[in-house]
Order: structure tokens, then sequence, then C-alpha cells
């Protein structure tokens, strides 16, 4: 049988096969206990969940598998955790290739693996032929976060400085040529990574506020989070910020703003301004760190997001209230 059918999501044999040649194989262990022990660890338990529709499911720099891994473990990194298990749940379209499902679970063994996260529970559901995208999957995730790592918007005050571990607006734009909408193509790959290591640098720096990874609504909707949440402006500098001349180019052409558009691999760091040169250094000494940049500041006044342009001027960066690419991840 090279398709997926109903019978594989009845809990019968098909689905104990399914289970046992695809995930079971790729993930280890047997993956079909409806729940699972894991082992004493010392701190503060940091658990997160999160959903994966991305169309197609398969792009240059990664996969909706991969992605899954990528976005739960940023997640837990940013809290300042570091990530240990994962629980998947895999929602499949009947009709769906067998070959190319066990791609995908390749793929997401392969990053469980490089983030140094056990997946260790799932579950499968299959829904009729034209009732689903072809995969969905939902994650969650478990890491353990030292007692002493207390971050959060209501330690930013006014004078911190924002940074960014590389250029934005890659993942959102990758997908988007994947797709050929509009005639167009390119290679421009997706940024999907684990920020686990830049996370933990982070953290190792004195004076660190806050941590995001700036995934749907892109770099503009953290910010307008932070202003909102502190009541402070935020200044976001356009000589700083790092984008990407391919993305500059596309979403000129198309009209996006490279700014709302989601990254998989980049985080968000506010940082105390004397500590700031010293993240950065950090952070661009790290495996594909060398983008990273200063990229604002936060300040007294009305809470807003004001982006400083090349030119001198200042325009507002709004709230997201529409969604210009659906399914990005």
């Amino acid at each position: 049988m090279s398709r997926i059918t109903l019978a594989h999501g009845n809990g019968g044999r098909f689905m104990r096969e399914l289970v046992r040649d695809v995930f079971a194989r790729r993930f280890g262990g047997s993956v079909i206990d409806d729940a699972v022990g894991l082992p004493p660890a010392d701190g503060i338990v940091v658990v997160t969940a999160d959903g994966f529709i991305v169309d197609p499911l398969e792009f240059p720099g990664g996969d909706i598998g991969s992605l899954a891994v990528h976005g739960t473990v940023n997640d837990l990194a940013v809290s300042g955790a570091v990530p240990r298990w994962m629980t998947l749940s895999f929602i499949i379209e009947e009709g769906f290739k067998i070959d190319r499902l066990d791609r995908i679970a390749a793929s997401i063994a392969r990053a469980a693996a490089d983030c140094g996260v056990t997946i260790v529970a799932g579950d499968t559901k299959v829904v009729p032929n034209g009732q689903g995208g072809g995969l969905y999957i939902a994650a969650s995730g478990i890491g353990m976060r030292p007692v002493d790592v207390a971050l959060g918007m209501k330690a930013i005050t006014v004078g911190d400085c924002l940074l960014v571990n590389g250029p934005v607006g890659d993942h959102g734009t990758a997908v988007l040529l994947a797709r050929q909408a509009f005639g167009l193509r390119g290679d421009l790959r997706s940024d999907s990574a684990s920020v686990l290591p830049f996370a933990r640098a982070a953290v190792a720096i004195p004076g660190l506020r806050f941590m995001r990874d700036p995934t749907r609504g892109g770099i503009a909707t953290v910010a307008n989070e932070i202003s909102q949440e502190t009541g402070f402006r935020v200044l976001l500098d356009e000589r700083t910020l790092p984008i990407r001349e391919p993305v500059r180019g596309i979403c000129d052409m198309l009209g996006y703003d490279p700014l709302y558009l989601a990254c998989e691999g980049r985080v968000v760091a506010v940082v105390d301004p004397a500590r700031a040169a010293d993240l950065l250094v950090v952070w661009r000494g790290l495996p594909n760190g060398e983008g990273a940049a200063i990229i604002g500041r936060v300040e007294a006044g009305r809470p807003r997001v004001v982006l400083r342009t090349v030119l001198g001027g200042e325009r507002l960066l709004d709230e997201l209230e529409d969604d210009p690419l659906p399914r990005i991840c």
C-alpha cells in the first residue's frame, strides 16, 4: 500500500503498521503508548504547544517536519529553557503518499537529533480526502529552565536595546517562492533552524531582559507586543535591520513588508544597553550568526513602534490585522 487510507486511522492493523514502519522506525521506541513517564530533572519544567500547517509541505531549507521540531524547540529556547522532550500528533489526509510521509518523518528525526530532543509520544489521525491540507502536525515540547533564569517583558525598561541574530523575512519569502505564486521562482532558502545556541549564549549575558522568536507577524509584531506590554515606544532602525537583497526585492515587487514576514530561525533579544555590544560579539561568533545586528531600542513615549528610515524619516509599524501569507508555518 503506497498511500494513506482511512483504515490507517482506525486503530487497527494498518494504523499499527504505519506507526511501526514509519514513526517508530524513524523516532525510536514504540511511540504507541497513551502516556509516557519522563525521568526526574532539576529546574523549572517549561511546556509549550504549537501547530504546523505550512503550504507547501516541503520548501527550500526545510519541510513541515523539521519546521515542527525547530518551532517547538525555539519556543522553549527563548524562554531560557533547554528543550528535552517532544510529542507529535499527525493529521493526515486520505491519499497522502506513505513514502512522502516517511521522508518527512526522517526529517523530523534528523532535526530532533540535532536539537538534542527526544520524541516520546505521538498520535495519528486520518481525515477523508478533500478535508485536509495533506498533512498537519500538532506538537508539544518540554524543557528545563534553571531556577535562576527569569525573563519577561516586565523586566524591559527605557534604554534597552533590541538585537536579532540574523537576516529577517527569509522563511516567509522562501515559502512564497516555493508556492510559485505570481509566476516567481528563486533559490532563497528558509531560515528554519534551532535558535538554542543563540538563546543559551544570550542567557549567559548579564542584563538580558527578554527573548522571542519572530514567527508569524515577524519582527514588527514582536516589537508591537513589547510596546503594548511595557507601555514604551520601540524604535527600529532601518539602517541596521538585516534584510537580504532577494527578500527586499521580492517584497518591493509584490507589496509585502519583510518586517511582517515570518522567521523560523531567528531570535529577538532585549538587553541592557551596556551589554548589547557584548551579546552582538558573541552572536556573530556563532555559526550562522554573522548577520546578527542591534536593530533598535526602547524609548519613553506613547506605546507604538516607529521605524527610522534610511532617509532619516520615521513611519509607524502598526499591529498586524490581516494575514498576508496564510499557512506560513
